[in-house]
């Protein structure tokens, strides 16, 4: 194994950073460098003139890349175990001689304990938080998450987010229960830098006061009583490099509001029974339904917590004051359960009149948990008003039936007029004018009553 220069070509192995292995033809080993050595713990006298299946039989390694090369004749990579502990990436290359016989396999070591232990303690909090979907979920990508909207104070709400998703500011969400607030913290942390680094929901009215602390924060081997002997890692910390979305940040804690603030300033964090400051790059997302400034009048929400989360604030209208909106997510989510659960039903036209004309208090989450019942109790084909709750069917903004009946009849009159003066005068302007409306109203009612335009 020598080079054409003057320096032996184990020399120059024996300098390589990375552990190198080599054996012979037959599998027998012929050279180990030093970081191999230092790598696995072993000493390369016990290795060297081994066969590798000896090796694997006294417990040296799980499996032999060298080997595999030998019976498939090409370079393969995979993972390695050494003694049983040390998890190693190899990477096993064949040295043919002229006549196309292997004469050596040179592998590549790298260690990646470390990598996979990060690894595992991800996998754990994951797994951890799928059991525990009502304290905090990691967000992933659903269709049933998607941003769909079509009114024009969403299409404000939209380019904020677009605005501001690059930079490293905290928001504040603000808005009914049930609005979306959410899915437009997803769509921040999607459309920033950070959307391949984790993103931790955590919802703070959730959590028991006396867990929050230390699922926030993460707490050291013995930090109290129960607490495990190996400690844990916080959610905060683990979604370092990410975002954090605070959910109900109204329900949190004097005490925690105090450190979450600490953290927020200093930029580091310390685990509960720990003297270690940890540097900490977080984004923090928080979302709330309730009033903060009156809060923070009251006394029960830190002034100074609430101007710190408060650097961009985006406010979600409820679904009542966007109309535009409410037939695009009955489409999105029926036709969303529909392929999710495999059916083929329909919506009649006068319960969709019902579904538009109702005021919606409970906002998105609502409209979609109304659509998916329907899709999963009705057992009809199409999906008639009798169909629908008694509350939405009946009380519609307070109306007796016989008066949306009514309402119904005048939307239907409204839009045949519309479109008789659209198809006659071929303008907006000319038809609006015709119609005795501005320009701007005959706008909102071709979307409000789904007229389409050429």
């Amino acid at each position: 194994m020598q080079n054409d220069g003057a320096i032996p070509m184990h020399t120059v192995i024996e300098f390589s950073t990375d552990g190198i292995y080599v054996v012979d033809g037959a599998g027998v080993t012929l050279l180990v460098n030093q970081a191999y050595e230092q790598i696995a713990g072993f000493d390369r006298r016990e290795l060297i003139g081994k066969h590798m299946n000896e090796l694997m039989e006294d417990g040296y390694l799980d499996q032999s890349v060298s080997l595999l090369v030998l019976e498939q004749k090409r370079r393969i990579s995979l993972m390695q175990t050494l003694g049983g502990k040390k998890e190693v990436s190899v990477t096993g290359n064949p040295v043919f001689d002229e006549e196309g016989n292997i004469q050596f396999v040179i592998t590549s070591v790298c260690d990646i304990t470390a990598l996979n232990e990060t690894k595992r303690q991800l996998e754990k909090a994951r797994n951890f938080s799928e059991l525990q979907k009502n304290r905090y979920v990691y967000q992933g990508h659903s269709d049933k998450e998607k941003f769909i909207f079509q009114s024009e104070q969403m299409q404000r709400v939209y380019e904020q987010v677009c605005q501001v998703a690059p930079y490293p500011s905290t928001v504040l969400l603000s808005g009914p229960s049930g609005a979306g607030k959410e899915v437009i913290a997803t769509l921040l942390h999607n459309k920033s830098g950070r959307k391949d680094k984790p993103y931790i929901k955590i919802n703070c009215g959730a959590i028991p006061e006396p867990l929050l602390e230390s699922e926030l924060f993460g707490y050291e081997e013995g930090a109290f009583t129960g607490a495990s002997r190996k400690g844990k890692i916080g959610l905060l910390e683990l979604a370092d490099g990410g975002t954090v979305m605070l959910d109900e940040i109204g329900e949190m804690p004097p005490l925690l509001q105090v450190k979450l603030l600490r953290i927020l300033q200093e930029k580091q964090v310390t685990r509960i029974g720990g003297t270690k400051s940890r540097p900490l790059d977080i984004r923090i997302i928080s979302a709330t339904n309730r009033d903060l400034r009156a809060m923070v009048k009251e006394g029960t929400f830190r002034e100074d917590l609430y101007y710190r989360l408060q650097v961009v604030e985006i406010q979600l209208p409820p679904l009542a004051e966007r109309p535009e909106d409410v037939r695009l997510l009955i489409d999105h989510y029926f036709s969303f359960y529909k392929h999710e659960y495999r059916v083929d039903k329909t919506i009649s036209a006068d319960t969709m009149d019902i579904l538009m004309t109702y005021h919606w208090p409970g906002n998105v989450r609502e409209l979609k948990n109304l659509v998916e019942s329907m899709l999963v109790s009705v057992p009809a084909s199409v999906i008639q008003p009798v169909h629908l709750p008694r509350h939405l069917s009946d009380t519609l903004h307070g109306l007796a039936p016989e008066t949306i009946k009514l309402k119904q009849k005048v939307q239907q009159y409204e839009k045949k007029l519309i479109q008789e003066a659209l198809t006659k005068h071929h303008s907006l302007r000319k038809t609006a004018l015709h119609l005795g409306i501005d320009h701007s109203t005959l706008i909102k009612k071709l979307k409000r009553l789904q007229i389409e335009t050429k």
